[in-house]
């Protein structure tokens, strides 16, 4: 029995520079065989067929294929592959080149449970223009390379924030709570808060609901 593989799949599309004029093609199959890989490119078809499974790992093997006619030309000699133990990857150049994404991956507008689009790679085609990557560059470097990522600065041990004083500037929320008539940061001991001041009493009353019958009968 023949099984299908997952293939995803992204773009990117230019009308000047064919490396960024391109399709992005991984079968998504680990543990392919090597010596059982078939694959053929052609300007308007795309086929592959291999076993897969590692029997030391409990993965049994299986005989995976498909083909597929293209939405619109490629350049096969312009185009790469890259055998991994989790993927077959596959680089395709477009052979017009043009701004327009393709609409889809497949020559027929039919909807195919196998061929997904590939999120990790994918990006919009009016966000491009500001998209470096290429095939090399997509990995990130193990996101070492998103910009704005190393370290983040201004967020070393909070001190960086503006206006935070690197929360250390408790005299400063003294001098505030003083000219709040908060009677400095005393304020913020909450054995003393739950003690002092009638304000902060009539506060808990709010939040605990109506004080019971016996204690607002002295009240009245």
């Amino acid at each position: 029995m023949t099984f299908h593989p997952e293939v995803l799949w992204a773009q990117r599309s230019s009308e000047t520079d064919e490396t960024k004029n391109v399709l992005y093609v991984t079968v998504n199959l680990p543990d392919i065989k090597p010596d059982t890989l078939q694959y053929d490119l052609t300007p308007t078809k795309l086929s592959f067929k291999a076993k897969a499974g590692n029997a030391e790992k409990g993965i049994e093997e299986k005989d995976y294929e498909f083909a597929i006619d293209l939405y619109d030309e490629v350049v096969p000699e312009a185009s790469s592959k890259n055998l991994t133990s989790r993927s077959f990857q596959l680089l395709l150049r477009k052979k017009e080149a043009k701004a327009e994404y393709w609409p889809r991956l497949t020559k027929e507008k039919v909807r195919n449970a196998f061929i997904k689009t590939d999120f990790s790679k994918w990006v919009d085609e009016d966000e491009q223009d500001g998209d470096q990557a290429l095939a090399d560059d997509l990995d990130m470097g193990g996101m070492g390379g998103m910009p704005g990522m190393g370290g983040m600065p201004g967020m070393g041990g909070m001190g960086g924030m503006p206006g935070m004083g690197g929360m250390g500037g408790m005299g400063d929320i003294e001098s505030m709570l003083k000219s709040m008539g908060g009677g400095g940061a005393g304020g913020f001991d909450m054995d003393a808060a739950g003690s002092s001041g009638a304000d902060v009493e009539e506060d808990d009353s709010d939040d605990d609901g109506p004080p019971p019958l016996e204690e607002a009968e002295p009240k009245a």
